[in-house]
């Protein structure tokens, strides 16, 4: 009896000992395995501010020279390659929001962004390695070049895009959200400060693009064109780092409203009103609450409401659709006259995109003035500074750099061609000095300035929390429509104007000197001042808005 007395104390004590190690363990692994929480937020931050920059990076590597490439090595026809470039655009615009449906409805978000990944990496590779001209590559031992026709070459190319543009889709809708910067205690003041400074970074980094990738893609070091695809890689094995360290963003389950019951109720609302249009003024206020239960509908009050609160925003969303085709003239139609236009300076030749530089100086230089304004104005007593006048603001330049673009565009024509070489094949072009144009450029970069940052903070502040990434989706839904206006304009437009003007020309032809481009610039800048007095009109009811929700929050906030 003494021994099993004793195997029972020993039992005891090995059981005490191994609970107390169970308890030091979890302490231990806190502080040697895991961050504590402040430093796992701002490791995320930086993480995620990274993984953006480095996707922006590789996105305007990818737009800087393709028009250019597309002309001389695939032979495309300049408004081919302008359409090409509009498109991609827009669709990296838009696959966000397919992307962010997908995560959240078919497919987990941590298999769908490694399949992004892998389709970014996948585009980018294929871009340099079968699309742009490393002939270096194409040789054999026996000196013979072998390239791909230009058939297969162009269906290469194009599947690259495609696979880039979902890429860029999956890293934008779910590593690098808005709602990953945690803003939902920020007020209005930070958030106009965020958007300011994020979009500040960003066309710092495209700047950086713009100067160094054109010339890479331009020069004989275009091999080194190969660090897009290695910044693809460098993305990736962040991912994968976030992955595993669990920093991919998680939305909260209980505050969600999707974009499907978005959708619905909006669907649902329209159906009641055509089924029952003799009734559309009797028992409602607004069309949407055809849609709530208790009038015949099947979406509850919340849903409705919150719905409501986006329809109003709809009108400003609206009147991106033309500004962002002013802003798509950067890469497409803005371009081609660069690339017509004499890029000799001091005896250097210099890039085609490094002009998109000084539409970026503006913004570089803005951002800073308007934060002291924006301080001060926020600090007022008043109950807030309404945003919208910096957009009317912004897009009456808008229409008026696309307006000093078609007076541009006549006085190119002016100046006699000279022989310019691109990619070692000459092409004849105006003689005009390319920096004649920084006008249209500078005004373009002073209206991104004003309104990008503004709109962004319309859409997140003007409705309820749960309805903030809904309503950025929308916004990025209209910004989509705005890069797919373009080619619309170019191939539909062009042919009705044609037939009702007697002189001949064309808008896009492939030899600007050939054609009327300047009458396209004309025609997009009439559309944009009258998209200018209808932003001014919706700006007042917009103002009223914004004055309502800041008293209403602040009311909130005191009690």
């Amino acid at each position: 009896m003494p021994d099993a007395d004793r195997r029972d104390v020993q039992e005891k004590g090995f059981l005490n000992h191994m609970a107390d190690k169970e308890q030091l363990l979890p302490g231990r692994s806190n502080h040697a395995g895991k961050l504590p929480q402040p430093e796992k937020k701002l490791h995320e931050a930086v993480c995620v501010l990274l993984l953006e920059l480095c996707e922006r990076f590789t996105f305007f590597g990818i737009v800087c020279n393709m028009i250019l490439f597309c002309t001389v090595k695939l032979g495309y026809r300049s408004y081919q390659a302008a359409i090409v470039n509009m498109c991609f655009v827009g669709t990296s615009t838009l696959t966000p929001v397919l992307v962010g449906w997908l995560a959240e409805y078919l497919v987990g978000r941590t298999k769908l962004v490694c399949i992004c990944m892998f389709l970014h990496f996948l585009g980018t590779a294929l871009l340099p390695v079968v699309s742009f001209p490393f002939e270096d590559i194409y040789i054999d031992k026996r000196h013979v070049l072998h390239t791909l026709p230009k058939r297969e070459q162009k269906i290469v190319f194009c599947f690259a895009l495609l696979t880039a543009s979902l890429g860029i889709g999956g890293i934008r809708a779910i590593v690098c959200p808005l709602s990953a910067y945690s803003l939902e205690d920020c007020g209005p003041k930070e958030l106009l400060s965020f958007f300011n400074w994020f979009h500040w970074l960003v066309n710092l980094n495209s700047a950086v693009v713009f100067v160094s990738i054109s010339y890479i893609q331009q020069s004989v070091a275009r091999n080194l064109g190969f660090l897009i695809p290695f910044v693809s890689g460098l993305m990736a094995m962040i991912t994968i780092h976030m992955v595993r360290g669990e920093m991919i963003y998680k939305p909260k389950t209980g505050k969600r409203h999707s974009l499907l019951t978005t959708f619905g109720v909006i669907v649902s609302a329209l159906k009641a009103c055509c089924v029952r249009y003799r009734y559309f003024s009797m028992g409602v206020t607004n069309w949407l609450d055809h849609a709530k239960e208790n009038h015949g509908g099947q979406y509850s009050e919340i849903q409705v409401e919150s719905t409501k609160s986006l329809a109003r925003l709809f009108p400003l969303f609206a009147f991106q659709i033309l500004y962002r085709t002013c802003i798509m003239q950067i890469p497409s139609g803005y371009y081609l006259q660069t690339m017509n236009s004499n890029l000799h300076f001091s005896g250097f030749v210099l890039p085609v995109a490094a002009m998109n530089v000084i539409s970026i100086v503006p913004l570089l230089i803005l951002v800073p003035i308007l934060e002291c304004i924006n301080s001060w104005l926020f600090n007022s007593k008043d109950t807030g500074h309404s945003p919208t006048t910096y957009i009317v603001v912004g897009h009456l330049c808008a229409a008026l750099s696309v307006m000093v673009a078609g007076f541009s565009e006549i006085h190119r024509k002016h100046f006699p061609q000279v022989e310019q070489t691109f990619s070692e094949e000459g092409r004849l072009v105006s003689s005009m000095p390319c920096f004649h144009l920084a006008p249209q450029y500078i005004l373009l970069g002073v209206a991104e300035a004003l309104v990008t940052p503004s709109c962004s903070l319309l859409s997140f502040w003007l409705v309820p929390e749960r309805m903030r990434g809904i309503s950025m989706h929308f916004l990025a839904l209209f910004n989509g429509a705005g890069c797919f206006l373009g080619p619309c304009l170019m191939l539909q437009g062009k042919l009705i104007l044609f037939q009702m003007s007697a002189l001949p020309g064309n808008w896009f032809p492939h030899l600007l000197h050939e054609g009327k481009l300047e009458r396209f610039f004309f025609f997009l800048a009439s559309l944009m001042m009258v998209n200018t007095l209808g932003c001014s009109g919706h700006g007042t009811d917009l103002h009223c808005t914004w004055f309502c929700t800041n008293l209403q929050k602040t009311l909130l906030l005191s009690q």
